[in-house]
């Protein structure tokens, strides 16, 4: 089961080179333009996702890992993907604005394509690289995480580095915060 930063690192390079492909294909669709007029476009706007997919993600399992439940269910799922969308707008349409200089009413309906279709997307990529790669440690429960030591795969802990053990330390100052 990946977890860590290397997991995030192989999600979001997975999710945002499918993405450009299709992104850039649609754009030129969408625009008229060849692929090198909005392959540019395409490759900033995938640069922009891909740093608030890292922050986004960071500050999504900060908040799941606080919350009682942590399984993953699909309205949680529903809720990463749409809100993953609605905050990289807020981004985007001033970019692709400023880029084929038109207004952000022209830019919006532009990029509504990809407003629809993105969480879409994420969800299904979400769903199948947690089914590939296992969740991560911030979506298993208490049981689900001694289900796994069980098995002979490592304590999930977020605290912990390749290779290190978790420490009675450790667990007291977890259950402390």
């Amino acid at each position: 089961m990946m977890q860590g930063v290397k997991r995030k690192l192989v999600y979001v390079g997975g999710y945002e080179v499918l993405g450009l492909v299709v992104g850039t294909s649609v754009m030129a669709l969408l625009t008229g333009d060849s692929l090198s007029s909005t392959g540019p476009l395409a490759i900033i706007i995938s640069v922009v996702a891909t740093v608030w997919n890292m922050g986004y993600n960071y500050l999504f399992e900060a908040w799941e890992a606080r919350q009682n439940d942590r399984t993953r269910t699909v309205w949680r799922r529903i809720l990463h993907a749409v809100g993953f969308q609605a905050t990289l707008v807020c981004f985007l349409v001033p970019l692709i604005a400023w880029w084929l200089n038109i207004t952000l009413v022209h830019a919006f309906l532009l990029d509504i394509v990809f407003i629809v279709y993105v969480p879409f997307y994420t969800l299904a990529y979400n769903w199948a690289f947690d089914k590939i790669f296992g969740v991560p440690s911030s979506a298993m429960n208490e049981a689900d995480s001694q289900e796994n030591v069980m098995k002979g795969e490592p304590a999930p802990s977020s605290r912990l580095n390749h290779g290190e053990t978790e420490t009675d330390a450790d667990k007291m100052s977890l259950a402390i915060s």
